[in-house]
């Protein structure tokens, strides 16, 4: 049984007992989270949302907040005497899904 929740601004597959990196959330480590936007569940039937699915929620708890590894952003102009270089780490919160309600 898998299901498709919506978080972050993205669309990530979840099963349960699979860890899971998502955009960062405010949730301390240790405490549960529920995801509420549910756009899919499959497992004897496909349920489908439009949007989403009523009353479907995906539970998980947090195990672990952290920031990525930093990628460059270099830029250079030619025959301008202009370049810039920066640096980004992105944020992160890894969950260990423990429950498909649908």
């Amino acid at each position: 049984m898998y299901a498709i929740v919506e978080t972050g601004g993205k669309q990530v597959k979840v099963e349960v007992g699979q860890a899971v990196f998502v955009e960062k959330i405010e949730v301390a480590e240790g405490e549960t989270y529920t995801f509420d936007k549910v756009l899919l569940v499959s497992g004897d039937e496909t349920k489908v949302g439009a949007p989403y699915i009523e009353g479907a929620t995906v539970t998980a708890k947090c195990e672990k907040q952290g920031r990525g590894k930093k990628i460059i952003v270099f830029k250079y102009r030619a025959k301008k005497h202009s370049k810039s270089k920066k640096g980004h780490r992105q944020s992160y919160t890894k969950f260990v899904v423990e429950a498909i309600n649908a």
